[in-house]
C-alpha cells in the first residue's frame, strides 16, 4: 500500500519561474489595520443639558420678559397693563434718556481706544521681556486689576483723587480745576480696569507673531517702524478691533463704580435704568426700564455681531 506524497507547503519567498534568473518575488507586508474611533454614544447631549438649562432660566426667560415688557403698557397705565404698545420704546430715545445712551456710547468709546492704545505697548513690553517673573507679575496683576470694580474701586479713587483725597490735597489738583466726579474723572477710573483687560487680550496675539517674519523684514532692510506698519500691525488689526469692541462692552455695561461715584453727574443709560426701575418716571412709564434695557441688548448682540468674527479671524492668522 503507497501513500500520497505530502504537498510542500508555499513560503513567502518561493521562487517565480519565467521572471528572470534568480527572480523571486516577496508577499506584500499586511497593512495595519487603522485604529477605530469611537464615535460617542447617542446618550452624551444629556451632558449639556444642565448648561443649556441654566442659559434658559439665566438668560433666556429675563430677555424674553424684556422684550414683551418693552413693548406693553405697565399696570399703572390709564388703559391698563400688557396692551401692546410702542410708547416705552420711543420715550426711551428722546430727551434726557437719549442724552444718556450718547453719554454712555461716547464713555464706552473713548476709554476703550485710550485702553487699546495704552495696553498695547505695555503688552509688547511683556512679551519681549527676557525676564519671566515680570511677564508673569504683569499678567496676574492685569488678571486682578481687571476684575477690579463697583464699589471699592470709587472709594479708592475717591480717597486718592477725590476733593479731599490724599494726591488731591498733596499736589493741589483742585486749584486747577480737577474734579474727579466728571467726564474725565470718570475716565481716568474706567481706565483702571480696561487697560488691564487690554493686556490680558492681546498678549496671546502678541505671542503668535512668528520671529520669522520679524527676521525676514530684517533681511529686506525694513526698520522697526516699517515692520510694525506693513506685517505686524495688518497681522494684529483683527485682534485690536476685537479687544476694543471687547472693551467698549466691558465699559458699556459698568454700572456700580459710576453710580457711586459720579451718580447723576454724567448721564449714563444704566443709570437711567436703576431710576426707573426704583420708580423715578411718570405715571404709565412703569416698562421704560425694560425699553433702556432692550436698548443696552441691541448694543451688546451688534457688539457681539463684530467680536467674533474677529476673533475668528485673528485666530485663523495667528494658529
Amino acid at each position: 500500500m503507497t501513500t500520497a506524497p505530502a504537498p510542500v507547503p508555499t513560503t513567502p519567498a518561493a521562487t517565480v519561474h519565467g521572471g528572470g534568473a534568480g527572480a523571486s518575488a516577496a508577499a506584500p507586508t499586511p497593512t495595519p489595520a487603522r485604529p477605530t474611533r469611537r464615535r460617542p454614544r447617542g446618550g452624551s447631549w444629556l451632558a449639556t443639558v444642565p448648561l443649556f438649562l441654566f442659559f434658559l432660566i439665566g438668560f433666556g426667560l429675563p430677555a424674553v420678559a424684556i422684550v414683551i415688557g418693552a413693548f406693553t403698557t405697565s399696570s399703572d397705565a390709564e388703559g391698563g397693563g400688557g396692551q401692546f404698545t410702542l410708547d416705552n420704546i420711543r420715550d426711551s430715545v428722546q430727551g434726557a434718556y437719549w442724552t444718556a445712551m450718547l453719554s454712555s456710547l461716547k464713555l464706552s468709546a473713548l476709554t476703550a481706544l485710550l485702553a487699546t492704545l495704552i495696553g498695547l505697548p505695555i503688552a509688547q513690553a511683556v512679551v519681549t521681556s527676557r525676564q519671566t517673573w515680570l511677564r508673569q507679575a504683569v499678567l496676574t496683576a492685569s488678571g486682578v486689576l481687571a476684575n477690579f470694580g463697583g464699589l471699592p474701586l470709587a472709594f479708592a479713587f475717591v480717597a486718592t483723587l477725590g476733593n479731599a483725597g490724599e494726591v488731591t490735597k498733596l499736589l493741589h489738583l483742585t486749584d486747577h480745576g480737577w474734579s474727579l466726579y466728571s467726564f474725565t474723572g470718570l475716565t481716568i477710573v474706567y481706565l483702571y480696569f480696561l487697560i488691564p483687560l487690554m493686556v490680558l487680550t492681546i498678549t496671546p496675539a502678541l505671542d503668535g507673531l512668528r520671529v520669522q517674519w520679524r527676521e525676514a523684514a530684517h533681511n529686506n532692510r525694513a526698520t522697526t517702524v516699517q515692520y510694525w506698519l506693513h506685517v505686524a500691525l495688518p497681522i494684529l488689526l483683527p485682534s485690536l478691533l476685537g479687544g476694543f469692541v471687547l472693551l467698549f462692552g466691558s465699559a458699556f455695561a459698568a454700572y456700580a463704580t459710576a453710580a457711586a461715584m459720579v451718580g447723576a453727574t454724567v448721564p449714563l443709560v444704566s443709570r437711567s435704568i436703576a431710576d426707573a426701575l426704583s420708580g423715578n418716571v411718570l405715571v404709565g412709564q412703569g416698562n421704560l426700564a425694560l425699553a433702556l434695557s432692550l436698548n443696552m441688548i441691541v448694543v451688546a448682540v451688534l457688539v457681539m455681531a463684530v467680536y467674533l468674527p474677529l476673533q475668528r479671524r485673528s485666530a485663523r492668522w495667528l494658529s
